[in-house]
C-alpha cells in the first residue's frame, strides 16, 4: 500500500512538473534559453538580449576567453521568468525578500516578470556566479569574498555608488581585516544579530568593531567587491584570471598570490596594504 501511495505522489508531482513546464513558451539564444509566459514575450526578449550581452562582457572582464565556445546548444543556461513574485517564490522556495536566484549545479536562473532589480542587478550577478563556478569548479577552496566580489563587480550600474561608499568607509577607518573576512562565513550571520568582530587599524593596534549583523553583512560585501575591483583595475584581467586558475588547481590563496602577483604582494597582509593604498591614493 505504501508503494502505491508513493507512486501516486510521484506521478502527481511529475505530471504537475510537466504541466508547469508546458505553461512556458521558450525563447532561444546562443547561450541562454528563456522560459516565459506567452503574455510576457517582450520582457523575455529583453531578458535574453541582456543575458547575451552580460555573457560577452563578463567573459571579457574576467579574461575568460574559453567562454566564447561554451554554454552552447544543450549546455545553454535556462532562465525561468514567472508571472509574479508569488509564483516565483512558490517555485523557488526562496524567502519573501528574494527577487531572483540561481542553481549553479543545474545552470538555472529564476526570476519573475519585471522583477525588482532583475535586469540590471540580479541577472549579471547570477550569470557571473555561474561562469565563475564553471571555471573554478566546486571542489577547490575559493574564498567567499572572492566569489561574491566578482558577482557584485559585474553589477556595473552599482560601481560608482560602491566606490563612493568604500572611500567613505576608508575615511572612517571602519574596516574588516582581510584575515577576518577569510575566516568568516557571512551566510551564517543573521541581519538581526549583534556581532563583535576583531580587526586591525592602520597602526597595527588590535581593535574591536561592534556592529549589527546587517551592517556587518553590508560591510563584508562592500569590501569584497572593492577588493575584486582593485585586483582587476590595477593589475589587469589576465593576472586576475591566472590568480583564479591557481585557486582552481588547488593552491592556497597565499600560494596563488605569490604565483600571480609575485612582484606586488605575497601574503594576505600585503594584499590588504596595497588595497588600502589604492583607495586612499597614498
Amino acid at each position: 500500500m505504501k508503494r502505491i501511495i508513493v507512486f501516486i505522489l510521484f506521478f502527481l508531482s511529475f505530471n504537475s512538473l510537466l504541466f508547469a513546464e508546458d505553461d512556458f513558451s521558450r525563447l532561444k539564444g546562443t547561450h541562454f534559453i528563456v522560459y516565459y509566459y506567452p503574455q510576457h514575450l517582450s520582457f523575455a526578449q529583453e531578458v535574453l538580449s541582456c543575458a547575451e550581452k552580460y555573457y560577452i562582457d563578463i567573459a571579457r572582464d574576467l579574461g575568460y576567453e574559453r567562454y566564447s565556445k561554451f554554454w552552447l546548444w544543450d549546455k545553454r543556461v535556462r532562465i525561468y521568468i514567472y508571472p509574479s513574485h508569488q509564483s516565483y517564490l512558490k517555485a523557488s522556495n526562496m524567502p519573501n525578500w528574494s527577487h531572483g536566484m540561481a542553481d549553479y549545479t543545474k545552470k538555472i536562473i529564476m526570476g519573475y516578470f519585471r522583477g525588482k532589480g532583475f535586469l540590471d542587478s540580479i541577472l549579471p550577478h547570477e550569470i557571473t556566479h555561474l561562469m565563475f563556478r564553471d571555471f573554478v569548479g566546486f571542489t577547490s577552496f575559493i574564498p567567499l569574498w572572492l566569489d561574491e566580489g566578482i558577482a557584485q563587480w559585474e553589477e556595473k550600474s552599482k560601481r560608482d555608488a560602491i566606490e563612493d561608499i568604500i572611500n567613505d568607509t576608508f575615511r572612517k577607518k571602519t574596516l574588516l581585516s582581510l584575515r577576518d573576512m577569510m575566516k568568516m562565513d557571512i551566510r551564517n550571520i543573521k541581519s538581526t544579530d549583534k556581532i563583535y568582530v576583531r580587526y586591525t587599524n592602520d597602526n597595527g593596534i588590535p581593535l574591536v568593531l561592534i556592529m549589527t549583523g546587517k551592517n556587518l553583512i553590508n560591510l563584508y560585501y562592500l569590501e569584497a567587491v572593492s577588493l575584486v575591483g582593485f585586483l582587476i583595475e590595477k593589475y589587469g584581467n589576465k593576472r586576475f584570471t591566472d590568480f583564479c586558475r591557481q585557486l582552481r588547481d588547488g593552491k592556497s590563496i597565499e600560494e596563488a598570490l605569490r604565483t600571480s602577483y609575485a612582484n606586488y604582494f605575497n601574503t594576505i597582509e600585503d594584499l590588504e596594504r596595497e588595497w588600502k593604498k589604492y583607495y586612499r591614493k597614498d
